[in-house]
Order: structure tokens, then sequence, then C-alpha cells
């Protein structure tokens, strides 16, 4: 025996979105005409207390009363349909996010709007999960904004001391410059001095020799030259005592300067490190604010 297949009729559709969908209707005045169970329970309500309610009540006052929703509803009127994420109040006062389409019913003719139709799915958890989401991008993006400016203050601020530390050391090389500028000068006068003795030595000797040769009459100019040869020598042992103190001042000059030089050289690396430290927290805070940026607009899109 042939089985017979049953037809899909418009009335097998209306039980399939009655079933599966939140269906509400409104007349002319705003007011529920209709409404089924899925959209009641989704609001809060039961059925009955829903018909006979405006659809401003359901609205938050901010929408309600905004021009906005003027646009909306004479959109409507005007047989143009609405499809799009709304928030709505429920019957304990609580957001309940639809995504909803509002369609123009026309009379017979098709002329004139005799009624709003709409059908929704409710949202909510699908919704307070990608707030939550792009909450938390948000706090994410501003701890880093956060983090990132409190690096680039104290990078400021070490570089502010880095450049004290460099001005000094600048200070300090140009001491010891001219530090080894007077040592040089030191042993030149030392230099002099000691040609200075070495002819005194010489001129003594020469006296000595002359006073031999006068006998008795050159007796005191040989006690005087004796005495020139003797101060002679004693300027000659400081000049080695002066000579050797100033070379080991100079070698200590030049071990200064060596090591103020590697010090500069570190602080300017060190400048450098914190300039491109600082070039990377301006990167991670530019980083967090496109990243906030992008949160607020999967906000809108979703």
């Amino acid at each position: 025996m042939r089985q017979v297949v049953e037809q899909v009729t418009d009335d097998h559709v209306v039980k399939a979105l009655e079933k599966n969908l939140a269906i509400i209707r409104f007349d002319m005045d705003r007011k529920i005409a209709y409404v089924n169970d899925i959209f009641a329970n989704a609001m809060g309500y039961t059925k009955d207390e829903m018909i006979g309610v405006r659809h401003e009540d359901l609205c938050f006052a901010e929408y309600a009363n905004s021009v906005e929703y003027s646009k909306f509803w004479r959109e409507l009127q005007n047989g143009r349909s609405q499809q799009e994420k709304i928030e709505r109040k429920n019957k304990s006062g609580e957001k309940v996010w639809l995504e909803a389409t509002y369609m123009p019913v026309f009379s017979n003719d098709g002329r004139k709007v005799i009624g709003i139709s709409k059908v929704a799915t409710n949202i909510t958890k699908r919704q307070s999960s990608i707030t939550s989401v792009v909450e938390e991008l948000r706090q994410m993006a501003e701890g880093l904004t956060e983090r990132a400016d409190v690096g680039m203050e104290r990078s400021k601020e070490l570089l502010v001391i880095i450049e004290d530390i460099a001005k000094i050391s600048n200070d300090n090389t140009k001491t010891l410059e001219n530090l080894e500028l007077h040592a040089e000068s030191i042993q030149h006068i030392v230099k002099t001095i000691r040609d200075i003795a070495s002819q005194t030595n010489l001129l003594a000797l020469n006296a000595a020799i002359e006073a031999a040769r006068a006998g008795e009459h050159g007796r005191g100019f040989d006690v005087v030259a004796k005495e020139v040869r003797k101060l002679s020598g004693n300027v000659e042992q400081s000049i080695v005592e002066v000579r050797e103190g100033v070379e080991a001042i100079t070698t200590e000059i030049r071990n200064i300067s060596q090591g103020t030089t590697l010090a500069q050289e570190n602080v300017e690396r060190c400048q450098q490190r914190i300039e491109v430290a600082m070039e990377d927290f301006l990167a991670i805070a530019s980083s967090a604010a496109e990243l906030d940026n992008q949160s607020k607009k999967v906000s809108k899109i979703v």
C-alpha cells in the first residue's frame, strides 16, 4: 500500500515558528496584541500579563524617550521592516538582549499597515559572555596602558639621573685632562730646575778648581763652592723625588681617565637602551589603545 506523504503547509510553518522563536505582535497604538510562550518567558511574564502592555514599557527610559525610538516606530508605521540586536527590559527590570526582526503587517490590499509583528531570539547569555570578554579586553588594555605609563615615567626619571651622571663624568674627564696638563707642566719645570742644578753643580766644580789654584787666597771661595755643590746635590735629590711623584700622579690620572672614559661609554649605552625601552613602552601604550578601540568596536558589532 502506498504511503501518503503529508505536504508542508503554511500551518506547519507557523507551528514550527511558534515552537522555536519568540513571537510578539503590536497593534498600531504600540500595544501588545499577541505574544507566544517563548517571548513571554524570555521577558519574565506570562502571556496574559503581556497583553495590552505598551512597547515602550519593555524599553529602558533612555531609549524610550530618545529621538531614535520615535524614528524606529515611524519607519515601521511607514511599512519599513527593522532588523537588529536590541536591548529590552524584563519584568524584573533586568536587561534582555534579543536578535529581532520587526515586520509591518499590511492590509489585504497591501496599502495600509495594520500591525507590527516581531520574531526574536534570546541572545542574552551570548551577549553577556561577549560583553564579559570585551570588558576583560578593555581592562587588559587599561592595565597595559597603566604599566606602560609607569614604565615610561620611571625610564624618564632614570634617563634624567643618567644624564646627570654623564654630565658629572664629562666634568671629571675635563678636570683630569687639566690635571694631566698641569702634571706635564710640572715635569717641564722639574726638567728646567734639574738643568739649572746641573749647571750650578758644574759652576761650583769650576769654582773649587779655581780656589785650589788660588791657594790660601781662595780658601773662603772653596768653602762657598762646596756649599753650592752640596745644595745642588740636595736639589738634584729633591728633583728626583718630585719627578717620581709627578710620574706616579700622571700614571694614576691616566688610569682614572681611562676608567672615566669607560664609565662614560657605559652611560651612553645606558642612555641608548633607556631610549629604546621608552620607545617599546610607547609601542605597548599604542597597542593597548588600539586593543581598547578594537574591543569597543567588537562590543558595538556584536
